[in-house]
């Protein structure tokens, strides 16, 4: 073979988990940054709602989240609990539908070969968590209203998720957090698919082809780039309340108002309202949902309900299993190989970490059996319990890679040449430690990339 042609690849196979292009790890990092945040917060608000719900004052707590506010003449006489489920998360499901959006046309899943992956994974996430769960509430002689929570354990949140990590301070691969963020929004539009589908009672046809009127102005809208807030929230607000008079979940409302935002517009909303959602909705809402009274018995009662059982062994074990069994069948029989700087722990301890469950299990728990039901009582603390579970796990697996992670991330921040793109990124190749003379750089000796092809 000639000295300066190009290596041939050892197998000829496809890698999974490659690294992405240094603008998709800057878009998927500032997200990921703000979702972080907004995990910390989810958290504080989750610990102080179960403490106050477990203190003599606990009926306070009840009290105010039981409280009726809106006007009843438009059927919006909701409690706050309800008012946290069904508006505050629907600027949430916005924000998902932007991410939606911006996925399915310039992201990963708009290449059907980077979109095999997470498609693949996040729905043996959610089969095998559903049928476990089943599994367990039938040989536990559980009836049809507990099957009702079939989708409790389906779902990953991504902000408890990234404050796990921040927490336990692990160094994740670009590449891993981008698997990670595009498993969590296919997760989104299973789950609220299985919302609009599973748990709608009663559908109000007339209502729901009313909805379509501002859902097209908004569109409209923001096609022609008028992104005037005293455009766009009357007409979200009126979309959502039309949706939520229709029967179906209004949080269908925030998904729908995301997609139909162009991309280019969707990012520049995103900025806005990212921060609103993972820093106040999504806090606010744990905290009227985590409030579970566990003193005096309930604890027993809860680990012992057939519903609770089957969230915790759907969060813990079918998310583990569903997404490292899909990921490991994709990889044997297409023959694609993980990236060099991976093993199959990293892929297990990201699965792992998908096991937490928290804002839209908590809502499906409610939509289920039902807010403050004894049942929703024991499914939620069995989906902070499974979700700690997981937690733990997937720490554990990930912190003894975590030099490892430090070393990728070292190599994934080196910037040589002071363009400001680190130089794995470069469409030219990586440039070298050894290179660095006199403030220069050189490339390979050879006139090669890192990935044995010619530089041009």
């Amino acid at each position: 073979m000639p000295a300066n042609s190009p290596r041939p690849s050892a197998t000829g196979s496809s890698r999974l988990f490659a690294r992405g292009s240094w603008r998709e790890t800057q878009r998927i990092t500032a997200a990921l940054r703000t979702e972080t945040v907004g995990g910390a917060l989810l958290l504080v608000a989750a610990l102080a709602a179960l403490v106050w719900a477990n203190t003599p004052w606990r009926e306070s707590y009840a009290a105010l989240r039981d409280l009726h506010v809106g006007p009843s003449a438009l059927h919006l006489d909701l409690s706050v609990g309800h008012w946290a489920a069904d508006g505050l998360l629907a600027i949430f499901f916005f924000v998902a539908g932007i991410e939606l959006k911006h996925e399915f046309t310039r992201g990963d899943l708009s290449d059907i070969r980077k979109a095999t992956v997470p498609v693949a994974a996040a729905c043996a996430g959610v089969i095998l968590p559903a049928l476990l769960f089943l599994g367990v509430g039938m040989l536990r002689g559980g009836g049809g209203d507990v099957l009702r929570g079939w989708a409790i354990p389906t779902a990953t949140d991504i902000a408890f998720a990234l404050a796990v990590l921040a927490v336990i301070g692990t160094h994740l691969p670009s590449a891993l957090r981008s698997f990670l963020l595009t498993l969590a929004v296919v997760d989104d539009l299973i789950a609220i698919t299985i919302i609009a589908v599973a748990y709608t009672e009663s559908l109000q046809a007339l209502a729901l082809l009313a909805a379509l009127v501002p859902l097209a102005a908004f569109a409209l809208a923001t096609r022609r780039g008028w992104t005037s807030p005293w455009l766009l929230i009357p007409l979200a607000l009126l979309t959502w309340g039309l949706v939520h008079a229709s029967g179906i979940h209004a949080t269908v409302a925030g998904v729908l108002l995301g997609l139909v935002t162009p991309v280019d517009v969707g990012h520049r909303l995103e900025h806005v309202v990212r921060p609103v959602s993972a820093g106040v909705a999504v806090p606010l809402f744990a905290f009227f949902a985590a409030g579970v009274t566990v003193v005096g018995g309930g604890f027993g009662e809860a680990v012992s309900d057939p519903a609770a059982q089957g969230v915790v062994a759907g969060l813990v074990v079918g998310k583990f299993v569903g997404i490292l069994g899909a990921t490991w069948l994709l990889a044997r029989f297409t023959k694609a190989e993980l990236d060099s700087d991976l093993a199959w722990a990293d892929i297990a301890g990201l699965s792992l970490l998908a096991g937490i469950g928290f804002t839209v299990s908590l809502l499906v728990g409610e939509l289920a059996y039902g807010a403050g039901s004894a049942r929703d009582d024991h499914v939620k603390l069995a989906v902070l319990l499974g979700s700690l579970v997981a937690a733990v796990l997937a720490s554990v697996v990930l912190r003894s890679r975590n030099r490892h992670y430090a070393r990728i991330a070292a190599r994934e921040a080196e910037d040589l040449d002071l363009d400001g793109v680190p130089d794995v990124y470069e469409a030219h190749g990586s440039i070298t430690p050894d290179g660095l003379k006199d403030g220069r750089h050189r490339g390979r000796q050879d006139g090669r990339r890192e990935d044995g092809t010619l530089s041009s």
